[in-house]
């Protein structure tokens, strides 16, 4: 059957963070580059339908695309490894050295990836800067100073709402990871995952690998908002509160019903974009 239990999956999901602790620096750059660029093809597409005047919440339909197609290649993004790799640890499967280490280089190769991006489309909205944005690109300016000046204009107030928003974001990002374990065909995981993803596009929430690719591009497209701004009222916290989010409303309950239901250990699950490798044992 395609169906996977609840019990399984838990099991698997908290399997498969061991798995990623033990992956090599290069692995983590090559799948952590491509999947900060397919969020950034994936939002450009959803900003694309809302320039051409159809209801926002078709972008928030399409915007899946970009993590599904994250999920089904078993690419790295910082934002699901936030709730995978605590469980592990949590779980006694994995050392805390390797799980840091595999979040700096998932997070690093996001940024490059998400970047690279930016500059790409930047440079394709504006005729390599020779016109101003417009369309889309005069969107995602507009959505770069709402995602950092709006924030910055309530002082605290708007720091704690942008954590708030980023916690909200990552429940629903980690649970489409959890999702794409609930089927073993293509088709299934596609589905299953694009639901969560869905939610949290559509609520306006705050994504830390989306916004490395939303403001950075709103920067080059002429926004007026300095690296400061970026990073202090928005890459900062919202990296903060997507971590909280993960490890408060997945990580802990996932490892709750993995412990509850006794399902036996499974061995480091097998990466399918490596070659098999024995189980390795961390001293």
């Amino acid at each position: 059957m395609d169906y996977i239990s609840p019990a399984e999956v838990a099991e698997t999901f908290v399997s498969s963070g061991a798995t990623k602790s033990f992956l090599p620096a290069t692995q983590l750059l090559v799948r952590g580059f491509l999947s900060g660029a397919l969020l950034g093809f994936a939002t450009t597409v959803a900003f694309t339908a809302n320039a051409q005047g159809l209801p926002p919440i078709v972008g928030a339909v399409l915007f899946p695309a970009g993590f599904a197609m994250i999920v089904v290649l078993g690419l790295e993004l910082v934002t699901g490894s936030f709730a995978m790799l605590p469980a592990a640890w949590l779980d006694g499967r994995a050392g805390l050295p390797r799980i840091l280490g595999n979040l700096a280089w998932v997070f690093l190769a996001n940024m490059i990836g998400a970047c690279a991006y930016a500059a790409m489309y930047a440079a394709v909205q504006t005729q390599f800067h020779h016109a101003p944005a417009s369309g889309a690109g005069a969107l995602i300016v507009a959505a770069a100073q709402a995602k950092t000046l709006a924030y910055r204009k309530l002082g605290a107030d708007g720091l704690w709402l942008v954590i708030l928003k980023a916690a909200l974001c990552n429940w629903m990002v980690c649970m489409g990871v959890v999702m794409g374990l609930t089927s073993r065909s293509t088709l299934g995981k596609i589905l299953a995952c694009s639901l969560p993803i869905f939610m949290f596009f559509a609520l306006g929430y705050e994504h830390s690998v989306v916004n490395m690719f939303v403001i950075p591009a709103g920067m080059m497209m002429g926004a007026p908002i300095s690296l400061s701004d970026w990073w202090l009222w928005n890459q900062i916290p919202v990296t903060c509160g997507n971590l909280l989010g993960a490890v408060l409303f997945v990580s802990l309950p996932m490892l709750s019903l993995k412990r509850t239901t006794g399902v036996a250990a499974l061995p480091l699950a097998p990466d399918p974009l490596l070659e098999p490798q024995p189980e390795a044992v961390e001293a």
